[in-house]
């Protein structure tokens, strides 16, 4: 199979909707009013590292929402780890990055309108 193992896409799965839960559960106002949502998650061969891609909207806010997300990654991960407890025997190192495809959609539509 090319790319990405079974269990690989598998534990990214999982990671996606046990980050979107957490971050959700946070609440807009821990983000300075920013929606925060869990795009995507690719995850190392060996499950130790997960790259959290986290859309921020609005964009012009992203700069702190990335700054706080990875201040308080050490608490992200105790909470992911609670949550995946039972399925993996380590929980994954965790690196947010800011998927900037919202942007990039925003730029075309400005495009289009002119």
């Amino acid at each position: 199979m090319e790319g990405e193992s079974t269990r690989q896409l598998k534990v990214a799965r999982e990671i996606q909707k046990d980050m979107a839960e957490i971050i959700r559960g946070r609440g807009m106002a821990a983000y300075d009013g920013a929606l925060v949502t869990v795009s995507g998650v690719r995850v190392s061969p060996d499950l130790s590292v997960a790259k959290v891609y986290v859309s921020i909207f609005p964009s012009s806010k992203a700069e702190a929402v990335m700054k706080s997300l990875s201040d308080n990654v050490r608490t992200y991960r105790g909470e992911l780890g609670s949550k995946v407890a039972k399925q993996l025997r380590i929980v994954p190192e965790i690196v947010f990055y800011q998927d900037s495809s919202l942007d990039y959609v925003e730029h075309i539509e400005e495009l289009l309108k002119k």
